[in-house]
């Protein structure tokens, strides 16, 4: 997790220990190890499962631990060379950007927003591509072209269709899982994650909202404009299957997702898309795909464009959630 993950007030525990740190000039490697190894920690007070882990880089309690190694555990290994080349070159432009020029300002206090905004592709793009506009003022300019990979390959195309010149899309967003609490298990206790809910992002152009809104399941999606005119984007949070441990065991699995494009004016669904989370038929697969083009293969197998919402319909208008605005959770109104 992220600083800010671990505990709300992390941020302003941080912004302390930088003032702490700006007060001895030049700051001595000990003691960036006493003022921070608290801070970079995930809620357990574990330093190993953390974004940043300084364990390694200048410990004095023991000569293993002043190694002078950063540890960066948010990332996941990439499918291809190339694209590990990518994030060790936009680390290294990183490290030596700040180092001339340290981030001095106010930090951001994001709040549920990092599980809102961030898990959608289309804001989740905007914001890294900010970051690399900004290497590129310090000196290090990265293209966002090298990073595209990236991005399709944690963001996958579900499907996309057009109707009326209105072109829908959805791909996959993050979900962070949640750690369920402690059950008895065989051999001993057991922590479940619940993996049952999934997310994806449903971006809408050249879409008019004085006419049309765009249903989930019966439920009105709220849309959030984006920086291109007639541009819409929305995340739908559902429960894509139903485990044997999960949060809201009482919930039953919400698939397959039906997204129709409603008229308003003549209560009545023009089309829409189908999507299913596991193989439409019931089956269960026998193995793992053997490489990408099947992985591919059955995404489209579970994504359908002619099974929308038929005759007249009037679906449930749902409000924004104030923890998060961009987001439909589904479960809310199962």
């Amino acid at each position: 997790p992220r600083i800010d993950e671990a505990r709300q007030d992390n941020v302003r525990e941080l912004e302390i220990a930088f003032a702490e740190a700006a007060k001895t000039r030049p700051t001595p490697p000990w003691l960036v190890d006493r003022l921070f190894r608290n801070i970079l920690a995930d809620m357990t007070g574990n330093t190993h499962r953390t974004e940043f882990c300084i364990d390694k880089m200048y410990n004095p309690d023991s000569a293993s631990g002043r190694r002078g190694l950063v540890e960066f555990r948010g990332f996941e290994m990439p499918p291809h060379a190339e694209m590990s080349t990518a994030q060790m070159l936009l680390m290294r432009a990183a490290v030596a950007a700040f180092w001339n020029r340290p981030y001095e300002r106010r930090l951001i206090r994001w709040g549920t927003r990092l599980h809102d905004n961030f898990m959608l592709p289309e804001l989740c793009g905007q914001d890294f591509n900010d970051a690399l506009e900004d290497l590129g003022q310090f000196g290090f300019k990265l293209d966002p072209a090298w990073f595209a990979p990236h991005m399709e390959f944690r963001f996958p195309l579900i499907g996309e269709t057009t109707l009326r010149d209105m072109h829908l899309e959805i791909r996959h967003a993050l979900e962070p899982w949640h750690v369920l609490g402690e059950e008895q298990a065989a051999g001993g206790t057991a922590r479940y994650v619940d993996s049952s809910v999934e997310r994806i992002q449903v971006k809408l152009s050249n879409f008019s909202p004085e006419r049309f809104s765009l249903v989930c399941n019966g439920i009105t999606v709220p849309l959030t404009a984006t920086e291109t005119t007639g541009e819409y984007i929305a995340g739908i949070r559902f429960k894509a299957w139903a485990p044997y441990s999960a949060l809201h065991p009482t919930i039953k699995a919400q698939t397959p997702l039906t997204i129709d494009i409603h008229d308003t004016w003549n209560n009545r669904a023009i089309g829409g898309i189908q999507h299913h989370t596991i193989h439409p038929g019931g089956r269960n697969y026998d193995s793992f795909p053997v490489n990408a083009n099947e992985a591919e293969a059955r995404r489209r197998s579970r994504f359908f464009t002619i099974n929308h919402t038929p005759g007249f319909s009037e679906p449930l208008h749902a409000g924004r959630s104030a923890e998060h605005p961009l987001t439909l959770d589904l479960r809310a109104y199962a």
